[in-house]
């Protein structure tokens, strides 16, 4: 588990670089780092490490970097030149002799860490429980310490196998001990901070894939598998929600056969399209399929969902819409039951698409407590196909104007498709496809539309 991080203190920690005491001062260029306290009321504030890019936010500013120096020479051989940043301001210079030290002064204004990698891991004071036998045990705490912070491991000299080896660890890179200068220090710190700057923008984006992935299986896996095992009549679904960049909305839809061979479908939209109403959509959906295989048709059925929701919604103001019907096992009836939803489009053989006739349906689930909904019986015939959608396809608009496709015109196109000869998926597709055209872009409403057909030569084999 990684070590804690300190907040900023209000004293900040010993620093070398210039005097900030008096406006007038004249700067400190010191050869080896002097160490001094900072009064609090000359401290200049600096970015807080706790954010994605962390320690690496300043590169791109106008505030000075601060550079914190593990190192442990008590002889004083390890010379710090003056450093200064893209800007030309001085770099500021904090240094620790082990690490329980660098644990105090790693506060949220440092950048960079340049780590002696001599700096033994097995003292008093330096340990983090890593074997004495590791000889990168003290880069490893530092990145366990710090994994928001650049860090430059300091080899000795010629000692590239070992850089290299920081930085497969993690480090961003690597120094001799004995090749340290103003430029290339310098140069190496602006780099360090930037590349891991950019470490953590691509980690970021990693996950937000990973986690953009999960969501979309997590959507695929609650979006419906017909069970239709069993009857001859042909399935097919068009689904779109209207959120960016998401697989499932506030619309929902089911069929399934029960064992006496009547088909049931249903179709629904919840008000609003976020995650919540999604969630809410799939709630309904299921617990339809289980009263519908429970043997519930009709307005028990939707009474039923009709708690389910009030039980289930966040907000008293939330509604749902809802279309189901029951198809007779021989396929020429069927019983249909609205809730404040449009009704269905049928097309029969020989004749044109129409909507079914229903002038008394119920009203939307979760607007009136003691509400019911009639179910009535419609015939279809011997061969027909028939339609269940949700307002998002009607409610596109025609051309520049406010005009909507509406209900007559979404007719006329389904009768085009047919006419071209296109059934089952194409026929949808085509149809989804032609009113975005219409509305001139993407719909802002989710959209979902189920094609049961029942062909003529299996209404002649069940006849």
């Amino acid at each position: 588990m990684p070590a804690p991080v300190p907040r900023q203190r209000a004293i900040p920690a010993a620093e070398s670089g210039p005097a900030e005491t008096a406006p007038t001062a004249a700067p400190m260029t010191p050869e080896v780092p002097a160490v001094r306290a900072e009064n609090s009321d000359t401290a200049e504030p600096e970015p807080a490490s706790g954010s994605a890019s962390g320690s690496a936010s300043a590169s791109g500013s106008g505030t000075n970097l601060t550079l914190l120096v593990v190192e442990d020479d008590p002889a004083g051989a390890l010379s710090i030149p003056e450093l200064l940043d893209p800007a030309g301001k001085p770099i500021r210079i904090r240094t620790a002799r082990n690490l329980t030290e660098a644990e105090r002064l790693l506060t949220d204004d440092v950048h960079c860490i340049l780590l002696d990698l001599a700096l033994p891991a097995g003292r008093p004071g330096a340990g983090d429980g890593a074997g004495a036998g590791d000889e990168l045990a003290t880069l490893k705490h530092i990145l366990r310490l710090a994994p928001r912070h650049a860090v430059l491991a300091l080899t000795r000299s010629g000692d590239a196998e070992g850089g290299a080896e920081a930085v497969r660890v993690g480090a961003q890179d690597y120094l001799f001990r004995d090749e340290l200068d103003a430029r290339l220090l310098s140069r190496a710190i602006r780099y360090a901070v930037e590349r891991k700057r950019a470490d953590a923008a691509q980690h970021q984006l990693t996950e937000s894939r990973l986690r953009a992935q999960e969501n979309a299986r997590l959507e695929r896996g609650l979006l419906p598998n017909p069970l239709l095992d069993g009857s001859s009549l042909r399935f097919a679904a068009s689904y779109r929600p209207g959120r960016s960049r998401a697989l499932l909305g506030g619309d929902f839809y089911d069929t399934v056969r029960t064992p006496d061979g009547t088909v049931h479908a249903m179709i629904g939209d919840v008000c609003g399209h976020g995650p919540d109403e999604a969630a809410l959509g799939v709630e309904l959906r299921i617990a339809w399929r289980a009263l519908t295989l429970a043997g519930l048709c009709g307005d028990e059925l939707l009474s039923t969902l009709q708690q389910v929701l009030e039980h289930e919604r966040a907000d008293d103001e939330i509604f749902a819409t809802l279309c189901t019907v029951d198809i007779a096992p021989d396929g020429r009836r069927a019983g249909l039951s609205l809730a404040g939803h449009p009704a269905p489009l049928i097309a029969r053989a020989g004749r044109p698409a129409e909507l079914l006739p229903y002038e008394s349906g119920g009203p939307a689930l979760g607007l009136l407590p003691r509400a019911r909904w009639p179910r009535r019986q419609v015939e279809l015939g011997g061969a027909w196909s028939l339609m269940l959608y949700t307002d998002g396809l009607i409610e596109g608009r025609v051309g520049d104007g406010n005009r909507r496709l509406g209900q007559d015109g979404m007719v006329e196109i389904v009768r085009r498709q047919f006419a071209a000869g296109l059934y089952g998926e194409s026929l949808l597709e085509a149809t989804v496809n032609e009113v975005r055209s219409l509305n001139g872009g993407d719909l802002t409403d989710d959209v979902a539309v189920v094609l049961l057909d029942r062909l003529r030569g299996s209404a002649q084999q069940r006849s």
